[in-house]
């Protein structure tokens, strides 16, 4: 079996969802790589709507970065000081006003940025940047807080447009990518855009931008979701996806079923997944986790997003 050594921007993720009395978010699971004492602490807190990262995220049915996680709002500061987590974003899924879960991505050290863009409703309307991690790529950030997006233009405005998530390979060269001279100085070379669909106000989209040497993940996945009949759960096709090992995944044909792996279960529940380890390796490749996020539309998950790392 393949191991991958490289060290990747998102370096941690939790799930974090609804107690059965609706109260409090409390850890379903997670996978923290090699920051066992940092998952130990997440393990012994639940947050109230406002509270803490994911409290905030449901609370204001919105994603939310948190670009330095020394903030005193930050109660795990300390260990993550020491983990080497310097950032985090919450990513909240709802099934209409529902929340299904939270979903908490922390990342490192190393070029790459997560990003949060927001417009607001009504038919003139653009996007704009919320908030953005960009490690040392300060350059690319204030390009960013100067760019607008109109629907169906640039990843975020593709993302918009189609309500669906978008894979963008090469951001340096410029084909459909508006920043690909800044993501070139910046190292940027691949942009995982995801619809975040919220009863908040306005529209959201949250993308990730991977850098060569220290990438969001190994292995990017789109999967479509075809309904199931009679009360079955549906099944789900590979439509995009890349990979280190694999290369290009968009010309493979793959079906899961639902509760199949962590895409599978993803779809069965609607509760974004973080595994550590996943048993279902891919090309046979070691990861040290994996992330399964559902898209809902309509009352139905549409889409699930993995990214291995």
């Amino acid at each position: 079996m393949m191991t991958l050594e490289r060290a990747t921007f998102i370096q941690a993720a939790e799930v974090w969802v609804p107690d059965p009395a609706g109260e409090y978010l409390v850890r379903a699971e997670g996978s923290c790589g090699a920051h066992d004492a940092f998952a130990g602490l997440s393990g012994e807190h639940g947050f109230a709507r406002g509270e803490g990262l994911p409290g905030r995220a449901w609370s204001e049915a919105r994603p939310i970065v948190l670009t330095d996680l020394a903030d005193p709002r930050f109660f795990r500061a300390e260990a993550a000081r020491g983990a080497g987590l310097v950032a985090a974003v919450a990513l909240p899924v709802f099934c209409g006003a529902a929340l299904r879960g939270v979903l908490v991505l922390f990342r490192g050290e190393g070029a790459g940025a997560v990003e949060v863009w927001h417009a607001q409703a009504g038919p003139d309307s653009v996007m704009t940047l919320d908030t953005g991690s960009y490690g040392p790529a300060e350059a690319f950030r204030e390009i960013s807080e100067r760019t607008t997006f109109e629907r169906g233009k640039g990843l975020p405005g593709g993302v918009w447009g189609a309500r669906a998530p978008m894979l963008m390979r090469d951001l340096s060269s410029g084909s459909g990518f508006l920043r690909a001279e800044s993501a070139a100085r910046a190292g940027l070379s691949t942009g995982l855009g995801i619809p975040a669909p919220s009863p908040a106000a306005g529209d959201f989209v949250v993308t990730l931008l991977s850098a060569r040497e220290t990438p969001i993940a190994r292995r990017f996945e789109i999967w479509d979701v075809k309904p199931g009949r009679g009360g079955q759960k549906g099944s789900a096709t590979l439509a995009d996806g890349l990979c280190d090992v694999e290369g290009p995944l968009w010309t493979r044909e793959r079906r899961i079923e639902a509760w199949q792996g962590p895409v599978g279960r993803a779809l069965a529940t609607g509760t974004p997944v973080a595994e550590a380890s996943p048993a279902a390796l891919p090309a046979g490749t070691r990861y040290a986790g994996v992330v399964a996020l559902p898209i809902h539309q309509h009352g139905e998950v549409t889409r699930v997003v993995a990214w291995f790392y």
